[in-house]
């Protein structure tokens, strides 16, 4: 395990960027005499962006975090990657797994970066100040995705919102209170939606809408559902998106950027020496089905018996291996190397926006609308309209459309940690399979990495975690 933790982090990003950006302009540069115009702004934006792509977070782990501890994704082997993956599926990660360490070390990368461009560009002339104003929303949609998944999962985490120029001075600070981080996470988001743009020209730049859903979502989880609505409503009222009609054209390369795609981290196969696209295509796979395939995350046979005859995301979205496993076919071959994938990794979609108003309206008691919205999903996969005739039916069915819809797309365990089921839910899935495995309270949040609770005492450790 690399004993990488946020000072440190913090500390090599400070001294140099050669080995964390050596994907980026900005490789080699000394951040404390760089950003000084414009241009090396928009180089360090870029850095930011980047940063996104790393294996802690949207390269490979976010995936497998957000998903495999649910009852969706499984892991095939888990004593594959030294047991890692598998540590997450069976529930008993430990503070050393190198998947926690890696997606904490990532992600406060990524927040001490966007933290650099929000310090200086205030002070940095740029030819459009509507340019300048959106890099500034851009870096706080970042650091605020960054810190909502961080709390989602280890709870309580250290707050930074200003570039860190000696690693000293948050040694001993302990863990920010949850509400302390929800409240930044919201005024950040709620800055950004002031400062976007509604359009724009660069791919995988983020937009106003995408600042709109994330905080409609952000609102969703805590419960209140009258500023939830607000803002995903809001995506709605902007007509930028919409359903594509065939669930098969969803997630091919050539759609990457269509109008349900709100928010996707960007990747590439065959490029800067393959070194754009990501693995996840060959971790993703069953065993022996590809080249060193390692069969993490992969979607529960029970799930693809979910899928009616009519459902026409039975095939577009899953799969079945020759081997009988099934596979997440929103996942596309590389056209190149097999470790090179070119699938951008979708973090908001227009159909999520649409399930999220259903379950808005629903547990505020407007069935009606709950069920339309639902409808519009369910539709569009050759579903007729849904039968839910009460609250507690509508829930269910909206539950069931998420499991459906978004497989693969890193939302099932956050859903039943947000709708409070994930005990009662995986109880009843190890139960059923005849697992003998029980989770309580203590599993829904993962262990603070042991690299970082070592290096700073006042870190303390989640209960129940050595």
């Amino acid at each position: 395990m690399k004993n990488i933790f946020i000072a440190l982090g913090l500390l090599m990003i400070l001294a140099s960027c050669s080995k964390e950006l050596d994907q980026d302009p900005v490789t080699s540069k000394d951040v404390s005499v760089f950003l000084r115009d414009e241009t090396e702004v928009e180089e360090y934006v870029n850095a930011a962006y980047a940063n996104l792509q790393y294996s802690g977070l949207y390269g490979l782990y976010m995936p497998a975090l957000s998903e495999i501890p649910s009852d969706n994704t499984f892991d095939e082997v888990p004593l594959n990657d030294g047991g890692m993956y598998g540590e997450l599926d069976l529930f008993n990660t430990i503070a050393s797994n190198d998947i926690i360490a890696t997606n904490w070390k990532d992600s406060y990368k990524g927040i001490q970066k966007a933290n650099i461009v929000l310090n200086r560009i205030g002070n940095i002339p740029y030819r459009v100040d509507s340019v300048k104003r959106a890099r500034a929303g851009e870096m706080r949609f970042i650091r605020a995705l960054l810190y909502f998944n961080l709390v989602r999962l280890y709870g309580d985490v250290p707050l930074v919102i200003k570039e860190t120029t000696d690693v000293n001075a948050y040694f001993g600070q302990g863990r920010t209170p949850l509400a302390t981080v929800y409240d930044q996470i919201k005024k950040d988001l709620t800055e950004a939606v002031d400062s976007l743009p509604a359009n724009t020209t660069q791919p995988g730049k983020v937009i106003k809408t995408a600042a709109q859903a994330l905080l409609g979502k952000v609102y969703l989880t805590l419960k209140d559902y009258p500023n939830a609505k607000k803002y995903l409503a809001a995506v709605v009222e902007s007509k930028k998106h919409g359903l594509l009609t065939n669930t098969n054209d969803i997630f091919l390369p050539a759609n990457e950027n269509s109008k349900e795609i709100i928010f996707s981290v960007q990747f590439s196969s065959g490029i800067n020496g393959n070194s754009e696209g990501s693995s996840m295509y060959q971790q993703f796979s069953p065993s022996a089905t590809v080249s060193g395939a390692k069969g993490h995350n992969l979607p529960v046979r029970q799930l693809y018996n979910m899928y009616t005859a009519t459902d026409t995301r039975k095939t577009a979205y899953v799969g079945l291996a020759s081997t009988g496993i099934p596979f997440c076919n929103k996942l596309k071959k590389p056209a190149t190397v097999i470790a090179d994938g070119g699938s951008d990794f979708v973090i908001l979609r227009y159909a999520d926006v649409l399930l999220m108003l259903a379950e808005v309206e629903n547990e505020s008691n407007n069935l009606k609308p709950a069920g339309d919205y639902l409808n519009e999903v369910r539709n569009r996969a050759g579903l007729l309209n849904t039968t839910a005739a009460d609250i507690t039916e509508m829930r269910a069915a909206i539950d069931l459309e998420r499991k459906l819809e978004l497989i693969g797309e890193g939302h099932r365990w956050f859903d039943l940690l947000r709708t409070g089921t994930a005990i009662t839910v995986m109880n009843a899935w190890f139960s059923n399979s005849g697992v003998p495995i029980t989770i309580d309270q203590h599993h829904l949040l993962f262990p603070i990495p042991i690299g970082q609770i070592n290096t700073d005492p006042s870190i303390k450790q989640n209960p129940g975690y050595h």
